[in-house]
């Protein structure tokens, strides 16, 4: 989201901001049938923004949506622009999600995904999208990627996505980097990844960062590091500030990432490779399209509506 309001700051900045929910409901059903003038409020804003990593699931009956819409409360956020984001796993999509993202999103403006597989699904579904990557990659340029080391360091911080099953491999990441590394930190960005971290053999020496977002920033800048782990954004996050990474990808969101925008990524089933990954000298060479980024942002500078 700080991504999302940074490369929005073009239109936020003169502009009043509401900010609600997507993965609790934002309205009760009977606040949209009482239509208040705070919700007419909402549902007459000239712009509906929405960010999300994995926010359009095929299925919105599902017991936990990553945007907690339904047939009774999505009046009010009519014609949202979608910001980089993501469709989520599987391939097919109900009849009922279908109707809710028709009705919901703007049949106006091109909306950003974060890549093909999400384009070819917003398309699927009558409406215009354009590939822009994820929005946090935005200020990945090629003149700051020139800037990130291509050499080891001694340090690294690292993270895990909770699951509820132990995995090997996550224990060989974790060797790996106690092997190759003179300290080890280990951020907890999940909130269960502090318990499966512990699930863990030889973390004796690891250090453990506070699991927040301030702590891990101020790690980053205060410290030459590497970052490793199976977290996406806390890779993304750390290129941002300027840190050698490599990424796990432990599902579709960075392979499908990865096509594309070349990230320095290997696949948690090549985790044996990660050694040797290491110790290489890597370069930095994020691909964007900041020619389909200007466009999609350029589409609200000549909105008259």
């Amino acid at each position: 989201m700080e991504c999302v309001r940074k490369e929005l700051g073009f239109i936020l900045l003169d502009n009043f901001e509401y900010t609600l929910p997507t993965h609790v409901s934002p309205f009760h059903w009977y606040q949209v049938w009482r239509n208040s003038l705070r919700l007419q409020s909402y549902a007459n804003c000239k712009y509906k923004f929405v960010g999300g990593s994995n926010i359009l699931v095929k299925n919105l009956l599902t017991h936990y949506p990553q945007w907690n819409i339904n047939i009774f409360n999505y009046q009010p956020l009519k014609g949202c622009v979608l910001v980089g984001v993501g469709a989520g796993a599987g391939d097919k999509t109900n009849v009922y999600t279908r109707h809710i993202y028709k009705k919901m999103l703007s049949h106006i403006f091109y909306h950003s995904v974060r890549d093909e597989r999400s384009r070819k699904y917003v398309e699927s579904l009558g409406l215009k999208a354009i590939n822009t990557g994820c929005v946090t990659m935005w200020a990945l340029t090629p003149e700051f990627c020139r800037n990130i080391p291509t050499s080891k360091a001694d340090k690294v911080v690292f993270t895990l996505t909770a699951s509820s099953r132990y995995d090997e491999r996550d224990q060989k990441l974790i060797d790996t980097l106690t092997t190759h590394y003179s300290e080890v930190f280990f951020w907890p960005q999940g909130i269960d990844d502090y318990k499966y971290f512990h699930r863990f053999n030889r973390i004796d020496g690891i250090k453990v960062l506070q699991a927040t977002k301030l702590a891990y920033d101020e790690f980053l800048t205060n410290n030459d590091t590497d970052y490793v782990g199976t977290r996406l954004h806390g890779g993304v996050y750390a290129m941002r500030h300027g840190r050698r990474s490599i990424i796990i990808a432990i599902d579709e969101r960075a392979r499908e990432i990865h096509k594309v925008n070349n990230l320095n990524c290997i696949d948690i089933d090549d985790i044996s490779q990660l050694a040797n990954y290491i110790s290489s000298e890597i370069n930095t060479s994020v691909k964007m399209d900041f020619d389909k980024i200007n466009t999609w942002k350029e589409q609200f500078i000549s909105y008259n509506g």
